[in-house]
């Protein structure tokens, strides 16, 4: 039986202009009509159609699968198939970190809700990062500007960044840096390579808290003092530059809201 062409689209749910372009690509060769312009498909196109539609389904692109059906030997199918396994592992190894990102985002959420203002004594993360603001003032720096390029890509597995001085509370001082940092587990997830200016930090000894800070432009080192006094309350040294990062920015109190996470390394006793 022959069937015309917006019968075989409704058949098999596709577009008309996607039988045509197969067509055009050479998978289905209709009969024309001898009184009119008409095409004609029989069973044999709508069974290659059927396998267009199959490959689809694998992610294949429109043209990778007229080049299929059309070119491929059994050798070279075999090889397209692998190849295609291949990108769909890589995809799904992907798409499972994403999905571990979102519940440890979650977690993070949950811990530094618990932790606002509130100090406990933990190992801190081990981590790699680096620095491109200065305050408000961005670097210009070429090699900066190359890996602010190159780490868009690890997004959303990195975090904003910011540390802190050490000697912020000696006066004055509220000198401030802001960057980005990636997490051991995604540094190996990703074999990132690294080298200075980015800087990797192994886990250590911290007073770990959290905190929040409403308005533009409204973070401030001195929200970190109550660390600092955490510190010197419990005979504690601090052994470098305070640091965390910015869990998320939400609506509080009708106020856009960051909430961050902060580790202040101390000497172990």
């Amino acid at each position: 039986m022959l069937y015309k062409i917006g019968d075989v689209a409704k058949i098999l749910g596709i577009s008309t202009d996607l039988v045509r372009y197969y067509e055009k690509k050479g998978v289905v060769a209709p009969e024309k009509g001898q009184n009119n312009n008409y095409r004609y498909y029989d069973t044999w196109d709508i069974n290659f159609l059927i396998d267009c539609l199959w490959y689809k389904n694998f992610g294949f692109s429109i043209d990778s699968i007229a080049d299929i059906e059309s070119n491929s030997t059994y050798e070279s199918l075999d090889d397209c198939l692998s190849r295609k396994a291949a990108e769909i592992e890589e995809t799904a190894r992907h798409y499972q970190l994403l999905h571990e990102r979102l519940l440890r985002q979650q977690e993070t959420m949950k811990t530094v809700e618990g932790l606002l203002g509130r100090c406990e004594i933990t190992m801190g993360p081990d981590f790699i990062y680096y620095l491109n603001r200065h305050n408000f003032e961005y670097e210009s720096d070429s090699t900066l500007q190359t890996i602010s390029r190159r780490w868009l890509k690890y997004m959303p597995f990195s975090t904003r960044y910011f540390e802190c001085p050490s000697d912020h509370t000696s006066g004055a001082n509220d000198r401030y840096s802001w960057g980005f940092s990636l997490d051991r587990h995604y540094v190996e997830a990703f074999d990132v390579k690294y080298k200075a200016p980015v800087v990797h930090v192994e886990s250590r000894l911290c007073i770990h808290s959290a905190f929040k800070s409403s308005g533009k432009n409204a973070f401030s080192p001195s929200r970190l003092d109550y660390m600092y006094k955490y510190a010197r309350q419990n005979n504690l040294k601090p052994a470098g530059n305070a640091f965390g990062h910015l869990v998320c920015s939400v609506l509080d109190n009708n106020r856009l809201t960051g909430f961050f996470e902060a580790w202040l390394p101390i000497e172990e006793q």
